[in-house]
């Protein structure tokens, strides 16, 4: 294993497709910590657990839609590792058509979604009202976030990690400028964050259909979409053969959901500390989904050639990869998470609340790293099931946990997550031993087909 991970001409395929994305994702957690740093520099906690609430509820809502763009990096790379042109042009295709008709539906249905939603929440008054003020503002980004979920699930899946790189970090670091000028230029406070992210979402399309336009001409793009709208049917297979993955991120939302609103429960300071500490769980969530992003380009690769030396060696490289990233950040949070904490909020009372939990984000790091590296090895695989009864044992997990230690309070929300990512974890790994072992890892049959 040692002379596997030094083998230099592995390292530099598996680096060229993780480290750009690992890099650009961590931009992604920044915005939150500096969404999360601006509004909890303001003058009351309530504008602080506004954002937490409403962009809670706006990630539930976009991440569920996630399998625009997981779909499309595995089906991409399986036809690119087939060499199928066609193939790969069909799957954007299809995947721009689903993007765009569910962009309509979200904002046609804004208003009774935010009702719905908020009428859960025991929040106060303050809290809730800020919350519906972001949701009502950030939705709009919703085209333009889920066309940029298939453009980059596209890039990947054709091994091209810059492109999805640029568009990460323009997009995240207009959105950070914009969320200082107007929060402390304008003094917008919550509607400025939620314009922010509006303005910079569009800003990451235009330079995602100009990157696009380096690779195909236009021209044929639009007449492959014109191909699928004469063929609907084929639209709707596309979202049956993606209900599994969908179901995947609906449980997986509604656990941070969950702990969101819960949160909200205990008190404003208590769900105010809990967006704090989320923001670290988040910075460890996206860059372990950098490595989970290359893990879906390069598995899909290997078994759309069907090769099984090059997924082996592939796995053994991010696992180990996986775990020394893991292992970094629970060491940066023990050594310095009080200090990281004071870096997010100047509330004596969210800071004191955050530091009783602390604890959990050193452990959180190295169960839940696992499930995100393999979340990627499924998704590369197009195993929308494997996923899905994954994630519904974690679930499961995850609400008896919750349920026989709610006495804890907001430990046991905290613990119920950390059951919740080891059980993700420990069901992924078994599936993926029982099919290397027996050798049908490349060959089992897949929920997506390798060719559009």
């Amino acid at each position: 294993m040692l002379s596997l991970f030094l083998n230099a001409s592995l390292q530099k395929k598996v680096a060229a497709i993780a480290l750009p994305m690992v890099l650009s994702n961590l931009s992604v957690p920044l915005l939150a910590l500096v969404d999360t740093a601006v509004s909890g520099h303001l003058e009351h906690a309530w504008y602080l657990g506004g954002v937490a609430l409403g962009s809670s509820l706006i990630s539930l809502l976009f991440f569920l839609l996630g399998f625009l763009r997981m779909s499309t990096t595995g089906v991409t790379a399986q036809a690119f590792g087939a060499n199928n042109s066609e193939g790969q042009l069909t799957c954007l295709s299809q995947s721009l058509l689903v993007a765009l008709l569910l962009a309509l539906l979200l904002l046609s249905l804004q208003w009774p979604l935010a009702q719905l939603a908020f009428s859960f929440s025991d929040a106060s008054n303050e809290v809730n009202q800020q919350a519906q003020l972001y949701f009502g503002i950030r939705i709009w980004s919703a085209p333009a976030t889920l066309i940029n979920l298939v453009l980059m699930g596209w890039f990947l899946g054709r091994q091209n990690a810059r492109y999805p790189m640029w568009m990460l970090v323009v997009t995240n670091l207009v959105n950070i400028l914009l969320d200082l000028l107007f929060v402390l230029g304008f003094g917008w406070q919550v509607a400025g964050i939620a314009a922010a992210s509006v303005v910079a979402d569009y800003a990451g399309l235009l330079l995602g259909c100009c990157l696009l336009l380096r690779s195909l001409a236009i021209k044929s793009l639009f007449q492959a979409m014109l191909n699928q709208l004469a063929r609907l049917a084929e639209l709707k297979r596309l979202f049956a053969l993606n209900r599994d993955i969908f179901l995947r991120s609906l449980c997986l939302q509604s656990v941070f959901v969950f702990i969101a609103f819960q949160g909200a429960a205990y008190g404003d300071n208590t769900v105010a500390a809990n967006a704090v500490l989320l923001s670290f769980l988040m910075l460890v969530s996206y860059a372990m989904d950098g490595l989970a992003y290359a893990a879906e380009s390069l598995v899909g690769k290997a078994i759309g050639a069907n090769d099984s030396s090059l997924l082996g060696n592939t796995l053994v490289i991010l696992a180990l990869w996986c775990l020394l990233l893991a292992m970094l950040f629970s060491g940066g949070y023990g050594l310095f998470g009080d200090d990281f904490v004071g870096l997010l909020t100047s509330i004596p009372e969210v800071k004191h609340q955050a530091a009783l939990y602390l604890g959990w984000m050193i452990a959180l790091p190295l169960l839940a790293c696992w499930a995100y590296f393999l979340d990627g090895v499924f998704i590369g695989a197009t195993q929308g099931k494997t996923l899905r009864n994954s994630m519904i044992i974690a679930l499961l997990g995850f609400a008896g946990s919750f349920y026989l230690l709610q006495s804890w309070q907001n430990h046991a929300l905290w613990a119920a997550l950390a059951v919740f990512m080891l059980l993700r974890s420990i069901s992924l790994a078994a599936v993926l031993w029982w099919q290397w072992h027996n050798k049908t890892l490349i060959s089992v049959s897949t929920d997506i087909p390798k060719t559009a």
